[in-house]
């Protein structure tokens, strides 16, 4: 049996990670009786924690909201992906977080442990933009690539391209990128002596070899470049309309991927850069108004194209 404070701890994770636990059941995973349990619960609760108790078959403990935020308990993945996504929200542009998000990201890596400390670095330093909506990659994938690209050190995995077997590859890991909704890795490819970009959810098992390289110079202005130009993408289309909603309402659809300025107490100008027409035409319906197309002209003709399939999806009430 652990002694009294590091069982403690144990249960402040447990209390944490869990909605309601059954007092038999917590009890059980900490191996003490449900009376030792109890008493484990009173010590939380000297300290501060709000730790409610529910009689009856249906009874046990749950960690309820309490007047300041508690010390919290998190895992190493936990704590990685916190820092990581507070380096994102310090530089989101969002109104108002950017300050209270250094602030918490400063309190964070200092108590972070070296190992983290490395493993955050490693995907902040190497990362050009950050993710958006698109096929997962394990954080152990990125982790590893972001790390051989810190280092400087030869990577070799495996690699299924489109339309091909898969292939174990060797490369000098340049940057991550995050682009069009997917991460890609800029390397340069030692099997077909040419730089190349590789979709991360196509990657598999990710290793070091130990060798460590001089980096080459990348035939692009930067990776973000490289990437666009290798994967044939399309120059970004900034769309810019009048919207006749209050900007609060637009502004909670869109989020941080838009500009939304108030031009009167209910419109308010929208504008969104992306590399297709599609999500833009999918976020001003998801806002529900009415709205005025200022530009470019190719949006005003992507949209008749959906209205008119639309139209023809459904035919006219009689």
């Amino acid at each position: 049996m652990a002694n009294t404070s590091s069982r403690a701890l144990r249960l402040l994770s447990l209390l944490q990670t869990h909605r309601h636990w059954p007092g038999p059941e917590l009890a059980g995973r900490l191996e003490v009786s449900e009376r030792t349990l109890r008493r484990d619960i009173e010590r939380l609760r000297d300290l501060g924690y709000p730790v409610q108790a529910a009689r009856g078959t249906d009874g046990g403990y749950q960690l309820s909201p309490g007047a300041v935020l508690p010390p919290l308990l998190l895992d190493d993945e936990e704590a990685v992906a916190l820092a990581v996504g507070m380096g994102d929200a310090a530089q989101s542009g969002i109104a108002g977080i950017e300050e209270a998000a250094v602030r918490a990201l400063t309190k964070v890596v200092q108590v972070l442990p070296p190992r983290l400390r490395a493993r955050v670095d490693a995907v902040r330093a190497m990362t050009v933009s950050p993710a958006s909506t698109g096929p997962i990659v394990a954080s152990g994938t990125l982790t590893a690539v972001a790390r051989a690209c810190r280092d400087e050190e030869r990577l070799r995995f495996g690699y299924t391209a489109r339309g091909a077997a898969p292939a174990e590859r060797e490369v000098e890991p340049h940057r991550l990128v995050a682009q069009g909704g997917r991460w890609y890795l800029v390397a340069y490819d030692l099997t077909r002596h040419d730089w190349r970009s590789f979709r991360l959810d196509r990657l598999t098992g990710p290793r070091p070899t130990g060798a460590r390289f001089r980096p080459r110079e990348l035939p692009a202005e930067n990776a973000a470049a490289f990437v666009q130009t290798s994967t044939g993408a399309a120059a970004p289309h900034t769309v810019r309309v009048l919207v006749h909603a209050p900007e609060a309402r637009v502004r909670q659809v869109v989020g941080q991927w838009g500009t939304v300025e108030p031009t009167g107490p209910d419109s308010c100008h929208l504008t969104m850069t992306s590399a297709g027409l599609d999500w833009p035409t999918q976020a001003l319906g998801n806002v529900g108004a009415d709205f005025e197309v200022l530009g470019p002209p190719e949006f005003a003709a992507h949209l008749h194209e959906w209205g008119s399939r639309f139209l023809r999806a459904a035919p006219a009430a009689g």
